[in-house]
């Protein structure tokens, strides 16, 4: 029913100076509204809303995420923004924090300045 509708996400901010700056300035979003009560991002076509709120807990798993045709260079590019990829234990990580899932799917994690995971993955060839 709603595959041929176009998908928004969301993502909550207490922060939204800090969220405007990072989604806008370190991940170079296309910054097409705000108001009281959100920032809009436009992502290769995808909106992202960004909602202002109060307080924000962030889910223990990954919120947003993004494809990239070459995850080593837009970690690099990233971590010359200031981004920093988180590191988990259990999973053998490279030294950008890039993990290679089983089927040859390369991911790396970083948060937003509340807390929220966001990611970056490269397909595999499996």
């Amino acid at each position: 029913m709603l595959s041929h509708s176009r998908l928004v996400g969301f993502v909550a901010t207490a922060k939204p100076a800090e969220a405007r700056s990072f989604y806008q300035s370190v991940l170079g979003l296309l910054l097409v509204e705000e108001s009281p009560f959100d920032l809009v991002f436009v992502a290769n076509g995808t909106t992202l809303r960004v909602q202002k709120v109060g307080a924000v807990s962030p889910a223990p798993h990954t919120a947003l995420g993004w494809h990239v045709e070459n995850i080593r260079e837009a970690a690099a590019a990233l971590a010359v923004r200031g981004v920093i990829f988180e590191r988990y234990d259990g999973l053998q990580q490279d030294g950008q924090g890039i993990w290679t899932s089983p089927d040859g799917s390369r991911v790396a994690w970083f948060k937003d300045p509340d807390g929220n995971t966001l990611s970056l993955t490269e397909r595999g060839e499996a």
